[in-house]
């Protein structure tokens, strides 16, 4: 009866913990100062086991549809497939050690996700984690 107990509550600690880890999917973007959607972000793991993250639509009006303030390549390219997250790796519940870009400033950070329930905890940084800025990212099912 024991190993019958033990076994159930293996599986239940595995499922939520695949469940509560699984950070690949859809996400809506939040704005910090208004609290609105602002873009939907699809988060994958491609075959060389990064993470990377495009984003595949963008919510209500905008003021540019393409990224006016990124440099190089980037430049006044359409933010509707743009690669924003790149090079991230599992360590953990979380994935570290890639880059984010920031449409709007058009500049790249370091960046940390975390995933709790149905939001993602999304923090890019410069040099070291206290210097950046979070977000909360909400979980959105995709037809």
């Amino acid at each position: 009866m024991k190993k019958i107990v033990l076994i159930c509550f293996a599986l239940v600690c595995i499922t939520l913990s695949f469940a509560q880890g699984n950070i690949a999917g859809h996400w809506a973007t939040i704005d910090d100062s208004t609290g609105e959607k602002k873009a939907i972000v699809e988060i994958y793991k491609a075959n060389d086991g990064a993470y990377y993250g495009k984003i595949v639509s963008l919510f209500g009006q905008v003021n540019h549809t393409t990224c006016v303030k990124c440099k190089g390549k980037l430049k006044d390219k359409p933010l509707v497939g743009m690669l924003i997250i790149k090079g991230m790796k599992e360590s953990g519940d979380e994935l570290t050690g890639g880059t984010i870009l920031d449409p709007a400033s058009g500049k790249e950070y370091k960046c940390d996700i975390r995933r709790e329930a149905d939001e993602l905890h999304v923090r890019g940084y410069v040099m070291n984690r206290l210097f950046g800025r979070s977000q909360v990212w909400k979980k959105i099912k995709m037809n």
